[in-house]
């Protein structure tokens, strides 16, 4: 499991399977909440993920190929689009200090 400090995330990718829905929802509320910090939010297929991310949210389901796919950046897997408290815990993180922490499994 791997971890980061929120103050030093520059890239934050919410990553999905096929590219639409949902994701692209949470993706623009994490931009809207972290706008007045210098971290770039993107939305990315799990399959497309950036090199340069630091941190890649994805649904559990998904953890397993996100850190196959960007095996340097933090997975967090989460299980819920809204009021998932993983996605949560990685904005507060974001936004105050802290570790963002790469779940286990999926």
């Amino acid at each position: 499991m791997s971890s980061i400090d929120g103050a030093a995330v520059r890239k934050l990718v919410v990553a999905c399977d096929a590219g639409m829905g949902s994701s692209v929802m949470l993706a623009a509320q994490l931009r809207r909440e972290l706008r007045k910090l210098p971290v770039l939010v993107e939305h990315h297929p799990v399959a497309a993920i950036p090199a340069d991310a630091d941190v890649v949210l994805c649904q559990a389901g998904l953890a397993e190929r996100a850190r196959a796919g960007a095996p340097g950046a933090v997975v967090v897997g989460f299980r819920m689009f809204l009021g998932d408290p993983r996605v949560a815990q990685v904005v507060a993180a974001v936004r105050h200090g802290g570790p963002v922490v790469g779940t286990p499994g999926g």
